[in-house]
């Protein structure tokens, strides 16, 4: 057993197995990169267009999944300029409470957690979604299997995580390839009716824009369900190796080329001229049928059509492996976050691996809700979760954008170079963080015009936004709790304060309004941005990361140069 002293000089025992450790780098920039990947393709492209398509129409999806992946890119990007500079556990989380606000970091924190959690969930719900295309009997038994084979998975080590994702998100990644190919000869005439398609589906009852401006704005959540986890890209910046070097080549690279331009828009839209807006099971109470699988019916191989749906399976496995991997480092950062914690302590524990266990055992057992389609219907549940996910997808990337802000303006008053950041995109300055705060707020606000007109809809209304008065209650209460919203100190008629005086105080009184200015942003816990460290937390680089650089450049520099170029491009 092993000893750990307390702060009261007391010790308590822990396993042998499990001690209170440090994450481990383990990650390669190689497995970073298909880490993003994986938390983007996953059951928001292979199911959820489904169901965007039957409630927004082809144009409301390839609108919506634009513009959302225009938004959730930037500020991908402005995570990554946080995130190579203070590659810390807890990732944005982390950043807004370092440089936005405490009390409303303790609250996102939970938030996020729960959202990955949910997420977990929302992945052995479509699990059994998937199944349907072959059989109803027990649904339930895929998402056991499932849970017990990821939950393993990560107890092991952050490797076989790492690698596990890697094959993963490279079979979804062909997967997705051979489906464009597929979707473009169907389109042209390669199909069971033998006839070109082009346009013809944009064209019948009710398309392009199913449902008016309600279907339009119906589709905005769905698509932040499937964009969601690009921001958790930042949560394996404390488990990556060389960060000042492989963060900002993940952050480029892998989101922009490859997912936005080609995976997302491209499928979506072969998805809109191929699949028809009411076609049968599309996505309905009780199953939802992927629009990848429909098209490889379109082209006549059934044999085709039952490949694809094992790869859609595979990716509903990559997803909730995605998931739990995020949820848990984001507890174990609410277990570790200074300078107090915002978790109990056993969060911080890892096994000699450097795995948090309790953190895992926790995060997993939310994915009991799955279990509840028995009774709601898979399709129905797997709907309410995905507005849940999608709206905390939102709220994170909205807390992102703040951190930004207020990092940004803080590197800028305390006189910091910007030459002395890591990594920076110049375009987004100073645009970039106002631009993704306005946006998100909008989204937030108009996705939910189905949920309250023609008629008010609760269920779906309380889908759409419970998460935003949960954080508000969150808030206040660690407010409470850390005594914060009483006023500072006593003030007198005018609002001036009341102090014993010293050597210090003041001749003349601070203004009214200077006063308030400070009094409010300490009332509220908002941070302080002159009096932030910003060289705490600072990567600096280890004699490996050199040695990873150099073996780069003399691979670069060797005889099979070209060769590695390819390689490093695609890997």
């Amino acid at each position: 057993m092993e000893q750990c002293e307390q702060q009261d000089g007391t010790k308590d025992q822990l396993p042998a197995t499990v001690h209170r450790d440090t994450l481990h780098r383990g990650l390669s920039a190689r497995q970073v990169q298909m880490i993003a990947i994986a938390g983007t393709i996953g059951t928001g492209l292979f199911l959820g267009t489904g169901r965007s398509l039957a409630e927004g129409g082809p144009a409301s999806m390839l609108i919506c999944y634009t513009i959302v992946g225009f938004i959730v890119y930037v500020t991908l990007l402005l995570l990554g300029e946080m995130a190579t500079q203070y590659p810390v556990a807890g990732s944005f989380n982390a950043y807004a409470s370092r440089f936005f606000s405490p009390a409303y970091g303790f609250a996102l924190s939970w938030n996020y957690w729960f959202n990955d959690a949910v997420s977990m969930a929302s992945d052995l719900t479509a699990a059994q979604l998937v199944l349907q295309f072959w059989t109803t009997w027990n649904p339930w038994v895929i998402s056991l299997v499932f849970w017990v084979f990821l939950v393993s998975v990560n107890c092991i080590h952050v490797r076989a995580y790492g690698e596990l994702e890697y094959w993963l998100s490279f079979l979804k990644v062909a997967t997705i390839v051979i489906f464009i190919i597929v979707g473009i000869l169907v389109n042209v005439g390669v199909n069971t009716s033998h006839h070109y398609i082009g346009f013809h589906n944009w064209a019948i009852q009710g398309a392009p824009f199913v449902g008016g401006f309600g279907g339009f704005a119906k589709v905005f959540v769905t698509a932040s369900f499937a964009y969601g986890g690009t921001e958790s890209l930042g949560i394996t910046a404390g488990e990556t190796r060389n960060p000042s070097r492989n963060m900002p080549r993940v952050v480029k690279f892998v989101f922009w080329r490859q997912v936005i331009l080609i995976f997302y828009v491209l499928s979506i839209l072969l998805i809109g001229l191929n699949v028809p807006w009411d076609y049968p099971n599309l996505s309905d109470k009780t199953t939802t049928t992927s629009p990848f699988t429909i098209v490889f019916q379109l082209a006549g191989s059934t044999a085709a059509a039952s490949f694809i749906n094992t790869v859609i399976l595979t990716s509903v496995l990559s997803a909730g492996n995605h998931a739990l991997f995020a949820g848990t480092r984001v507890l174990y950062g609410l277990a570790v976050v200074k300078p107090r914690r915002y978790a109990p302590r056993i969060f911080s524990r890892t096994t000699p691996a450097g795995v948090p266990i309790f953190a895992l055992l926790a995060t997993s057992s939310i994915s009991i809700l799955c279990f509840g389609s028995s009774y709601i219907g898979s399709g129905q549940l797997w709907g309410w979760l995905q507005n849940i996910v999608g709206v905390s997808n939102q709220i994170a990337w909205l807390s992102i954008g703040l951190a930004s802000w207020r990092f940004r303006k803080a590197w800028l008053l305390q006189g910091r170079p910007i030459e002395e950041l890591k990594f920076r995109v110049g375009w987004t300055w100073p645009w970039g963080p106002y631009f993704v705060i306005v946006a998100v707020l909008a989204l937030i606000l108009i996705q939910g015009w189905t949920s309250i007109f023609p008629t008010f809809s609760p269920v779906d209304f309380v889908s759409l936004y419970i998460e935003i008065p949960v954080m508000a209650v969150m808030y206040i209460a660690w407010l409470i709790v850390k005594g914060t919203l009483a006023w500072p100190f006593p003030v007198d008629i005018s609002g001036n304060p009341l102090r014993s005086a010293g050597e210090t105080t003041p001749l003349i009184h601070t203004s009214r309004s200077e006063h308030s200015k400070i009094g409010l942003g300490a009332a509220f816990d908002i941070v302080d941005i002159l009096a932030v460290d910003l060289y705490e937390d600072e990567y600096v680089e280890v004699s490996e990361d050199g040695v990873e650089d150099g073996v780069r450049e003399q691979r670069l520099n060797g005889p099979f140069g070209p060769l590695w170029r390819v390689f490093y491009y695609i890997a």
